[in-house]
């Protein structure tokens, strides 16, 4: 990765992870041989029969290798959409498992359920170079429940439990906490990763901080900015949520979306920054149109907007003063698209805005894309590989950065 101004960016980055939180890993020797049941997250987009994007599975390769390399007999245990606790075909995971094994180059040996003697049997006659793709654990209701027998019954046929699932690591369900008092349990890789990275732009950022936050609601947003405005030295507000803070000064927003219920928390949020001397930057333009399915859009001022339109997207002025924040950076978090990038006519700002976080990361700041639609905006426009960490959990990342314990993850904590 490019660097410049004297920094190195993997050497900055180990200095930041220095004070990032410290997880228990596993070596050879605690898997050498042994029965390991592996908490994976192939919740992946799902589309007419195929895969639409599988980089949570690829996320995983990393752990797996490395357990496979020990000697050790592994299952992979996830969860695939909201069957509701009933054995549903629509989201069986034996409809993944060439997508599984074209991600690891392995033979995987698909099991009808993730409890039980066929679980035993599969483990008991895997093959060498082969590894076991159990079925989706939420076609038990007690997965969800965190059921301590289920969870006992899922482990019974296994020596140690290795956690990778940090998309999953917010939810105390059986397999991703359950688990755990059962098993010798050690997190994975890509765990670590995930709590270092984001350790790194929450628990003790390098300054000039900045705080990116878009998407569509206020009220996803209230704990991380409870949480980190007393760290941040700069807050961008884009997307949706952007109106409710611009009419809470008093603006006009048309019919753009707003949360009326949240208006005194913007206004005390902005309130708060500037008696702490935190800069918060609000869109001064908008990308406006009708509706989301219009063809036509125009650029206004933040304070000249139409009563009959909706600001779909962050304008030029506002790309413009972003970038310009992002200047100089050494920590960055961003959470939430600047508008409906979906969309190519609304997708300009969240491009832009990719576009300047990759040149913060060039010049040795460590940035974080926090998961969900963010990350999928990142990786749309080909600028995951020029970030410091794209996340994979969205609502895990979330709670992460309010500074709540996630149960999937606190018991690894050192």
């Amino acid at each position: 990765m490019g660097a410049s101004g004297g920094w190195r960016h993997k050497d900055f980055i180990d200095r930041e992870l220095m004070f990032a939180m410290k997880l228990k890993t596993f070596d050879q020797g605690d898997v050498r041989g042994k029965k390991v049941l592996m908490r994976v997250d192939f919740n992946v987009p799902f589309k007419d029969g195929k895969v639409t994007d599988d980089a949570r599975i690829r996320a995983h390769a990393g752990t797996l290798k490395k357990l496979m390399d020990a000697g050790a007999k592994v299952a992979l245990v996830s969860h695939f959409g909201r069957p509701k606790g009933q054995v549903n075909p629509a989201f069986s995971l034996a409809q993944i498992v060439p997508d599984v094994e074209k991600a690891y180059g392995l033979k995987v040996r698909f099991v009808d359920d993730c409890v039980g003697p066929k679980v035993e049997a599969a483990m008991r006659d895997l093959g060498k170079g082969e590894v076991v793709l159990l079925e989706n654990s939420r076609f038990h209701p007690e997965e969800e429940k965190d059921d301590p027998a289920f969870a006992e019954l899922m482990a019974k046929p296994f020596d140690v439990f290795v956690m990778d699932a940090f998309s999953a690591a917010h939810r105390a369900n059986a397999s991703t906490a359950g688990v755990i008092p059962h098993l010798s349990s050690f997190a994975g890789d890509l765990l670590v990763r995930e709590g270092e990275m984001l350790g790194a732009v929450s628990e003790n950022p390098a300054k000039p901080y900045v705080l990116i936050l878009g998407g569509a609601k206020v009220s996803d947003k209230i704990a991380v900015v409870g949480n980190l405005l007393d760290k941040a030295t700069v807050i961008l507000i884009g997307g949706g949520m952007a109106y409710t803070f611009l009419k809470a000064e008093g603006k006009e927003i048309g019919r753009s979306l707003c949360e009326e219920d949240r208006l005194d928390f913007a206004r005390e949020t902005l309130s708060k920054a500037r008696s702490m001397g935190v800069k918060v930057l609000l869109p001064v333009d908008s990308v406006v149109a009708s509706g989301l399915d219009a063809t036509e859009t125009r650029t206004v001022a933040s304070d000249a907007m139409p009563a009959d339109m909706m600001g779909l997207d962050i304008g030029p002025r506002t790309i413009a003063e972003f970038s310009a924040a992002l200047k100089g950076a050494r920590s960055v978090l961003w959470n939430g698209p600047m508008g409906v990038f979906e969309n190519a006519l609304f997708a300009e700002g969240t491009r832009a805005i990719c576009r300047a976080v990759a040149d913060c990361t060039a010049s040795g700041a460590v940035t974080v894309i926090g998961g969900g639609d963010t990350a999928s905006a990142v990786r749309q426009f080909g600028f995951a590989d020029k970030v410091s960490h794209v996340s994979t959990g969205g609502g895990a990342s979330l709670e992460y950065c309010e500074g709540k314990k996630l149960p999937g993850m606190a018991p690894f904590e050192l």
